[in-house]
């Protein structure tokens, strides 16, 4: 037994279904690459607010923001810094328990 060939309107049909699919499978790899994009922005802002927060309390994490501040490169990006000062211990920081200058 043969099989009947498929009609014009068959074949119709089913290039739209693949047409169909394969936007639709586009719009998910979109929505895949738009959350990993969104994680990783909101991972760096965190860890960026870490940096900024460890610099308040610890010299050496002053120097590495400092030292970051001279590698941007492009002029967009540093005038995002225009006017900004880096963090540094004692800006804002509480006193280290027990300690100071001013200590007894």
């Amino acid at each position: 037994m043969t099989m009947p060939l498929p009609t014009p309107e068959q074949i119709d049909k089913a290039r739209l279904k693949a047409e169909q699919a394969k936007a639709r499978l586009h719009a998910l790899e979109a929505r895949l690459g738009e959350a990993a994009r969104k994680l990783d922005t909101r991972r760096k802002i965190i860890m960026g607010g870490l940096l900024l927060d460890a610099a308040e309390k610890d010299e050496r994490y002053a120097e590495v923001v400092a030292a970051l501040m001279g590698r941007i490169e492009r002029d967009h990006d540093r005038k995002a810094f225009e006017g900004w000062t880096p963090p540094t211990p004692g800006d804002g920081a509480p006193p280290a328990p027990g300690g100071g200058p001013d200590a007894p």
